[in-house]
């Protein structure tokens, strides 16, 4: 299924999620260990989209950023905006306009960025890094994380408002421990492919 190898009961679980939600609008949530595969099931909703596939799918991984560079890297910059900020800059939400944006480790998000993405998906709108001009994007967001979202709430570091607005539709993809089933098949698919 795409990119994607198994056939356990789990995994064609997570192939009829994906079939079901991918015309939609909807934001989703994937959640999973790390090496599960939800980049995968973020690019198989989009090109399963009959309308955004042909439009850009673009894969931010958060936790590789720093809370400036994430902001820059989101939703760009203006020259001058902060040192090395030499020419203006489109951000990803830009780019990603009428396709799909995939966040990865959403909880890498400040409070402060939380915000920013809240307002985004909400209306629709934000403002470059440095600039006041209020400018628009229209892309699907598909999220994923490791980590518990509930717990963050709890504790206070993630949103409760952001958390209700992304886990609209959630996907977990389950890790090969819990679908056995397929570990031949996997085997079988690296084997040929080395």
């Amino acid at each position: 299924y795409g990119n994607m190898v198994g056939s356990s009961q789990k995994m064609q679980q997570v192939y009829h999620i994906i079939d079901s939600v991918a015309s939609t609008n909807a934001t989703i949530l994937i959640t999973g260990e790390s090496g599960t595969g939800k980049g995968l099931v973020a690019r198989a909703i989009h090109e399963n989209d009959q309308t955004r596939k042909d439009k850009p799918f673009v894969e931010v991984s958060c936790g590789a950023l720093s809370e400036t560079l994430l902001e820059s890297e989101l939703f760009g910059h203006v020259k001058g905006a902060f040192t090395g900020a030499i020419k203006d800059k489109e951000g990803r939400f830009e780019y990603a306009d009428g396709g799909t944006i995939f966040l990865d480790e959403i909880d890498a998000f400040s409070l402060g960025l939380q915000v920013k993405l809240l307002k985004v998906m909400q209306d629709g709108v934000f403002e470059r890094v440095g600039d006041n001009v209020t400018r628009r994007a229209h892309a699907r967001i598909i999220v994923a994380t490791n980590q518990s979202l509930t717990d963050l709430v709890r504790d206070g570091d993630f949103r409760e408002d952001l958390y209700y607005r992304i886990n609209v539709i959630a996907i977990h993809t389950p890790p090969l421990r819990e679908r056995r089933d397929d570990i031949e098949r996997i085997a079988g698919f690296f084997l040929e492919k080395y």
